[in-house]
């Protein structure tokens, strides 16, 4: 457990915290992709086969979202997600078998989970004080320990969770205010501060389009947020207008599709705004009917979400790059092999892989030291991110291991050349101590065809070359090994 959860329980807010729980009408609510989307991140980023987003109930913890499957509630004795809403801090267990509380918990004897790590969400009560209402938590079936990038990772994770909470009531909010019609026109007045200040603090606005008179409405935060003053709304058109080509076609087929059949739409897409900014932007809507239940308007929420969707893409891209040589790691390449080879596969377009392993690495871990071994592996990385290299994939797949997936066609057209210039590339030295040493890399490579049925397959391959001129090059007996899949 980590030291500050360790510390003595301190006094909390249980009525507070249970009624700013039940004012945001999370329990018991259908799931939604951001929460999910949200956990698999989570799971990801710390490397853990479960992670749940829970809000701890009166006698219960509810489970609001999960990568993977689970229980839709569990006692609240028995979770290990009260102590932490109750500590109102980051807890951790590295082993809960040698927990006193939890090591005969059913939770752990029935899932064989061994580690748990916990971070609270908070959300703000009407006085503004943060209450802790669920967490944000991963679990391990192998006891483990988690390190101080991870409880950072946690921590993000879990104000992205109450950003998310926080723009959900404000939306939820806003759609009635848009829906209720023309009696919530007349009180619009006296609530209108109120409405806009909101809106300004949740940059989001709101919308409404009469379908028979094709007539745009927007709450004043639309107008900033689309970088325009408050005055008249341009025409449903002028407005899609604003999003890049590529995903305007994509937005106006889901406003039709609503039209046509009732269903909501939600949507991200990037946008420019009017004063030439590129930002992110969410927008929902849904049908208005009348009386008699027949479609007249399309009312929604409209949202900056650009630096909600900065933080999430910036957390997928540490959770794919190198912390050391910051190309692609292992798990990128993985996935980017396996959808190059679908698609040559699928249309018979050529697609190299070639295999990198350096020569005299060792060598310099051992008479430099580390750090000049951090250097040439660095170096490395940079020499395959050359621009002669910009439309290759490159990675760093094991300790002194690289490789580059292949598919432009100036490279393709002579392979031999290619492989004689990214050995020439891979000469480097460092130096240390007053001693320079040098380091090459050795390289195999291999051409997909339709009897490539695995990565497997493929990376043999080109390991067969990679050892081969490892051997002509240094002397090196070929290891008897089965080649990973790249």
């Amino acid at each position: 457990m980590s030291d500050t959860a360790s510390s003595s329980l301190h006094r909390y807010d249980e009525a507070g915290r249970l009624a700013a729980l039940h004012a945001l009408q999370l329990l018991d609510s259908e799931p939604e992709r951001e929460f999910d989307a949200l956990v698999a991140l989570a799971a990801e980023l710390l490397g853990c086969p479960t992670a749940l987003i829970t809000m701890v109930d009166r006698d219960r913890v509810w489970i609001k979202a999960a990568n993977a499957p689970c229980p839709s509630e569990l006692g609240r004795d028995i979770a290990m997600c009260d102590r932490t809403v109750r500590q109102d801090t980051l807890v951790t267990i590295d082993d809960l078998t040698l927990d006193p509380q939890y090591h005969v918990n059913p939770v752990i004897t029935g899932t064989n989970n061994r580690f748990y790590a916990g971070m609270p969400i908070h959300v703000a009560n009407a006085a503004g004080a943060a209450l802790p209402i669920g967490t944000l938590c991963v679990l391990d079936t192998t006891p483990r320990s988690l390190n101080a990038a991870g409880e950072a990772a946690l921590r993000h994770l879990a104000s992205l969770a109450e950003v998310l909470i926080a723009a959900r009531r404000t939306a939820l909010e806003a759609v009635r205010i848009a829906t209720t019609g023309e009696q919530l026109v007349r009180d619009l007045a006296r609530q209108d501060g109120i409405f806009r200040q909101a809106e300004r603090i949740a940059r989001i606005g709101s919308w409404r389009v009469a379908l028979a008179e094709g007539q745009l409405q927007w709450s004043d935060n639309v107008f900033h947020i689309h970088g325009l003053p408050v005055g008249v709304p341009p025409s449903l058109d002028a407005a899609l207008d604003y999003y890049p080509p590529y995903a305007r076609d994509g937005i106006a087929t889901l406003i039709q599709r609503t039209i046509e059949t009732g269903k909501p739409f939600d949507v991200e897409a990037d946008l420019v705004t009017a004063d030439g900014r590129a930002i992110r932007v969410r927008a929902a809507g849904e049908v208005e009917r009348d009386d008699g239940g027949t479609i007249q308007a399309l009312v929604g929420v409209f949202q900056d979400i650009t630096e909600r969707h900065r933080l999430e893409t910036q957390l997928r891209h540490s959770a794919n790059t190198d912390a050391l040589t910051r190309i692609a790691n292992r798990a990128a390449f993985d996935r980017e092999l396996e959808a190059a080879m679908a698609v040559a596969r699928h249309d018979g377009s050529a697609l190299m892989l070639v295999l990198i392993d350096l020569d005299g690495f060792k060598a310099i871990n051992d008479s430099l030291g580390h750090d000049a071994g951090d250097d040439v592996l660095r170096l490395t990385g940079a020499a395959l991110t050359q621009p002669w290299l910009r439309d290759c994939f490159a990675a760093r797949i094991g300790g002194d291991e690289f490789a580059l997936i292949v598919t432009a066609p100036r490279l393709l057209a002579d392979p031999e050349q290619l492989r004689h210039d990214v050995e020439a590339a891979l000469r480097v030295s460092v130096s240390a101590g007053g001693i320079t040493m040098s380091s090459a890399g050795s390289v195999g490579y291999a051409l997909f065809d339709r009897d490539c049925h695995s990565l497997r397959d493929f990376a043999r391959r080109a390991d067969a070359m990679l050892y081969a001129e490892k051997r002509d090059r240094v002397g090196l007996k070929r290891p008897t090994r089965t080649p990973q899949a790249a």
